[in-house]
């Protein structure tokens, strides 16, 4: 399995098995129509590329691992491997985590036509708010959490429940409620789950725009 691994990442790398070196394998074999493995071995050979072709990039493959990559390896560190650890754990997973957020307030923005502003710190820490809409002098309070149906939607309903108390302070303080919304991973998107949320923050709006 690690050898094969290995063979699998080196050849995609170097792009030995793109249609330029071992020809349309896909077309050639639905043309092909073959009964058995022999029948399609046979017509590659012969109507796609050789079977020499095959063995030079397969001889090729077999340097780019023991010189080419090889040689990488050796110069890979223990911080190296620290660092990259580091980076993706943290750095990438933030990174993501951030796009994600502005992703959902940018759809939320647009859905609703205001302006949404980052908590201060200070609001994260006493209220647990994100984020918030300024209507007058009456703040609403925001959240958003990345979910993973199944997985993390029992944690963040307990966390809910938690926080709860610190939210009814916010409303006490600033005037607003405080509302949560879920993003979720729909394809290569990113939208929001509990879309009913938005028709109960319009609500809240138009309540504080004629308090």
């Amino acid at each position: 399995m690690a050898k094969e691994w290995i063979l699998n990442s080196a050849m995609n790398r170097f792009q030995l098995n793109f249609k330029r070196n071992v020809g349309a394998t896909s077309e050639s074999i639905r043309k092909c129509s073959p009964k058995d493995i022999e029948e399609w071995r046979r017509y590659y050979f012969q109507n796609v590329r050789p079977k020499e072709h095959i063995e030079e990039l397969g001889k090729k493959l077999f340097v780019k691992i023991t010189e080419v990559i090889q040689s990488e390896v050796l110069e890979v560190t223990e911080k190296d491997c620290i660092d990259y650890m580091m980076q993706m754990v943290i750095e990438r997973t933030y990174d993501g985590y951030v796009t994600e957020i502005q992703t959902i307030y940018g759809q939320l923005e647009n859905e609703l036509s205001v302006k949404i502003h980052s908590a201060p710190y200070e609001w994260d820490r006493l209220f647990n708010v994100d984020f918030y809409i300024q209507i007058g002098d009456k703040y609403i309070g925001l959240q958003i959490k990345p979910v993973n149906t199944g997985i993390q939607l029992p944690e963040i309903f307990k966390e809910y429940n938690l926080q709860a108390d610190t939210h009814s302070k916010f409303t006490e303080v600033f005037g607003g409620k405080v509302f949560y919304l879920f993003s979720e991973k729909v394809g290569d998107k990113k939208v929001i789950k509990n879309r009913e949320v938005i028709a109960e923050i319009k609500k809240e709006i138009e309540r504080l725009e004629h308090k």
